[in-house]
């Protein structure tokens, strides 16, 4: 009789979720393995209409790396913009989220003021404001601190001016990883701080030995959020080129989907080595 029950509720709730799935297959799984079955065609369109696909094995992915004169370059910057944002966004939501936790005047209005980016941040706007050089309202070559970075050798210098050049942007990704640390730190008891101050731990020693070990999991989620929402921006260099190369005469749709699966490899490379390095690591039971 139980087993009969718990079946009924398991298959009521797969009948919630069912258009959920059929919605997946057709508009997202299928085109997403169509696409890996282009990449290695040579797509035609024919008379009536239809597509004619000739085998051709790894040629767009090796035309990708050496031939074409664009990609490679904005491949690569993608991908160094990737792994220099995401700790530089992580490390100003975390901040901000902090500052955000504490009792102060206002606080649900800053709290409004810090999640406001992520309204600009959606749908064509952005694109536009980028379009326009918005990202570069705030000039730092003004600074002493700036120029003091340009004269350290490059390979030291390159994060913090980095970090500078692309400042605004920064602040526009990180309203949804500041709600998530907000998420985490408010589940941590007040009564672990009281008995940490009676102890005598400074501010300094409470973050690292209790915040920090508690919104590991929540570091992990907004690095791996973080990593996908840089990567699918619709503004930067790669996904630009997929759009462009959709529709060339001589390849359409099997070169830009060669090119969406080499980035996509490479995005899947990149959160897999945040997991490794982020998730938590429980200790061998005996």
């Amino acid at each position: 009789m139980r087993k009969n029950k718990k079946f009924r509720r398991a298959l009521a709730g797969y009948m919630y979720v069912l258009p959920w799935i059929i919605g997946f297959v057709i508009f997202t799984a299928y085109p997403f393995f169509y696409s890996l079955y282009l990449s290695f065609f040579n797509v035609n369109f024919s008379p009536d209409g239809g597509i004619q696909a000739t085998f051709a094995g790894w040629k767009h992915y090796i035309y990708a790396f050496r031939t074409d004169p664009a990609f490679p370059l904005n491949f690569w910057n993608t991908i160094l913009s990737i792994i220099l944002s995401t700790p530089l966004i992580i490390i100003f939501s975390l901040i901000v989220a902090i500052l955000l936790n504490r009792k102060l005047t206002a606080r649900a209005f800053f709290r409004l003021l810090y999640f406001l980016p992520v309204v600009i941040v959606s749908g064509p706007v952005v694109a536009e404001l980028v379009a326009n050089n918005a990202a570069s309202i705030v000039d730092p070559r003004r600074y002493f601190i700036y120029r003091f970075f340009q004269m350290i050798p490059n390979t030291i210098s390159f994060p913090f001016i980095y970090m500078f050049n692309n400042l605004v942007l920064i602040l526009w990704f990180s309203g949804v990883q500041i709600i998530f640390f907000l998420a985490g730190l408010q589940k941590i008891s007040s009564s672990v701080y009281e008995a940490a101050q009676i102890d005598g731990a400074n501010d300094w020693v409470i973050f690292w030995k209790i915040t920090l070990p508690l919104i590991r999991p929540f570091v992990l989620v907004n690095t791996i959020y973080t990593i996908v929402d840089l990567a699918s921006f619709a503004n930067n260099p790669v996904n630009t080129s997929i759009t462009q190369r959709m529709f060339d005469i001589d390849k359409p749709y099997s070169y830009s989907s060669a090119l969406s699966w080499i980035y996509f490899v490479a995005v899947m490379v990149i959160l897999g080595m945040a997991y490794l390095l982020l998730h938590e690591r429980r200790a061998k039971r005996v």
